[in-house]
């Protein structure tokens, strides 16, 4: 294991649900850096499109990295940089599994290295089990039946059993 690096770091997402890919950024973020926030968007804009609320989202993040002394679950809805800034952060820290995530991403660190030069942008590329894997497609699979218990935190794969119920 690398040694920690000093400072914190934040890890944004909608986490709609949280899936294991999720897990796997957080985690390997949290045995490099000292602190890791996990900032979880709550846009009102789109309360309406997602399965969980945001204290939902907050609690199974929370139960999914308990085992993690260093990680804490944050809900924001402002910008990105400023929730970083609030946070203590030095950086912001996002899984890449794709060229198109690449695309998407390298424009949201141009826009936020304007916002504030001194929050720095930090990739790491999906383990390759779960490089096609997104809350999206998480989603989908559940609503109509699929079996996702493999692709998500246990207590999440209840969660959305519950939401879902039986389809």
């Amino acid at each position: 294991m690398a040694e920690r690096r000093d400072g914190t770091v934040v890890c944004p997402g909608s986490y709609d649900p949280v899936t294991n890919g999720h897990i796997d950024i957080i985690t390997r973020s949290s045995e490099v850096f000292e602190r890791v926030v996990v900032g979880i968007v709550n846009n009102p804009m789109r309360k309406d499109k997602t399965l969980f609320t945001a204290e939902e989202r907050k609690g199974l993040i929370e139960e999914a990295t308990a085992g993690l002394g260093n990680v804490e679950a944050r809900i924001f809805s402002n910008l990105l940089v400023e929730f970083a800034r609030e946070s203590g952060a030095r950086a912001i820290v996002k899984g890449l599994r794709a060229i198109s995530d690449f695309e998407y991403e390298f424009e949201m660190a141009q826009l936020n290295r304007k916002l504030d030069p001194g929050i720095e942008s930090i990739y790491m590329i999906a383990s390759p089990q779960y490089s096609f894997l997104s809350s999206t497609g998480v989603k989908e699979m559940a609503t109509f039946g699929g079996d996702v218990s493999d692709l998500v935190p246990a207590p999440v794969s209840a969660a959305m059993t519950r939401r879902l119920g039986d389809r």
